[in-house]
């Protein structure tokens, strides 16, 4: 069972480095339905931004279908015109399978540490630089980063793994969102095993649709039907 979806991805595209600018625009709480596959089955799925109090948000996706479900949340800050992670959550079930994993990033003391389903290796701490993020966050990153210009190059620090993450702008193509064609930009990030593909619509805050393969298999493929 594939573990975060990375639109650095981090899923994320991603997302000079690592970043946002401090003059991209102002977070507004958002709610994004998707039509999904997950598993090989239809599924629904969702984006939220949801303000926490205090410059404190909560920025989620949710997919589940009759096979499994995979629900994922970063708690997170804007500091310095960067958003930054302060705690996330990874569940994930299929079949008899389950996965829950907890992050904790400390930007006091400039660490990030993890528990629950992952390996004592993958635990941390692992030292945090400015402009870090979480796979999951990235998303939301990239966004604003296409839009300003700005180079989809990020630093992912994740189930104690730090990678950088470079994106790439492949072309434009023709999307429907809400009944409408949308005019998107298509950006790709490649590993070995993995391709994740994100489409992304001036004025939208969160992809038009992003699928990811791997091994050359379509694992994760979200489309939206609506945003509000």
């Amino acid at each position: 069972m594939s573990g975060r979806i990375r639109f650095a991805p981090a899923l994320a595209v991603l997302l000079a480095a690592a970043g946002t600018s401090a003059h991209a625009a102002s977070l507004e709480p958002f709610t994004a339905d998707y039509q999904a596959r997950y598993l090989g089955m239809q599924a629904t799925g969702s984006m939220t931004l949801a303000a926490q109090g205090g410059n404190r948000w909560k920025y989620s996706l949710d997919i589940s279908n009759q096979l499994g479900s995979l629900s994922q949340s970063t708690v997170f800050e804007e500091h310095q015109g960067r958003l930054r992670p302060l705690s996330s959550s990874d569940r994930a079930a299929a079949l008899m399978k389950k996965k829950n994993v907890d992050a904790t990033y400390d930007w006091e003391t400039g660490q990030a540490t993890w528990s629950g389903d992952v390996k004592p290796e993958r635990r941390g701490p692992v030292k945090l630089q400015p402009g870090d993020m979480d796979a999951l966050l990235i998303n939301l990153a990239v966004t604003r980063d296409l839009a300003d210009g700005k180079p989809l190059s990020y630093r992912m620090v994740d189930e104690g793994r730090v990678r950088q993450m470079q994106w790439e702008v492949v072309g434009k193509e023709p999307v429907t969102v809400d009944g409408a064609s949308k005019q998107a930009t298509k950006v790709v990030r490649r590993t070995d095993k993995r391709e994740m593909y994100v489409w992304l619509v001036p004025g939208m805050p969160v992809p038009a649709r992003v699928l990811q393969r791997e091994n050359g298999i379509d694992t994760v493929d979200l489309t939206v039907k609506s945003v509000r």
